[in-house]
């Protein structure tokens, strides 16, 4: 048994406004909700080609392991200095 998104949405909607015993839950605003983000996803939403897709995660990857380096370089760089000024400040 298939059925739509929209369809599957709103059955859940109604399912929880029932079981919390909310009169003031407005299951027709959500299910319209749900069903327009998805028509958006769908429809004009331009998604990356799988060429694209793995070139920008490689791109990301590696940016991010700069970075960590970066901060790694930083941190010791601090952590050497602070030691240094407190024994320094010891003697």
């Amino acid at each position: 048994m298939s059925s739509s998104l929209a369809t599957r949405a709103k059955y859940l909607l109604k399912q929880v406004a029932q079981n919390l015993g909310t009169r003031n839950f407005n299951s027709d605003v959500m299910v319209n909700y749900i069903t327009e983000s998805y028509k958006e996803l769908k429809n004009h939403v331009t998604w990356p080609t799988w060429a694209e897709a793995q070139k920008l995660t490689v791109i990301v990857a590696v940016f991010s392991v700069l970075l960590a380096l970066a901060v790694w370089g930083v941190d010791t760089v601090f952590s050497k200095v602070v030691g240094i000024y407190f024994d320094w400040i010891k003697s």
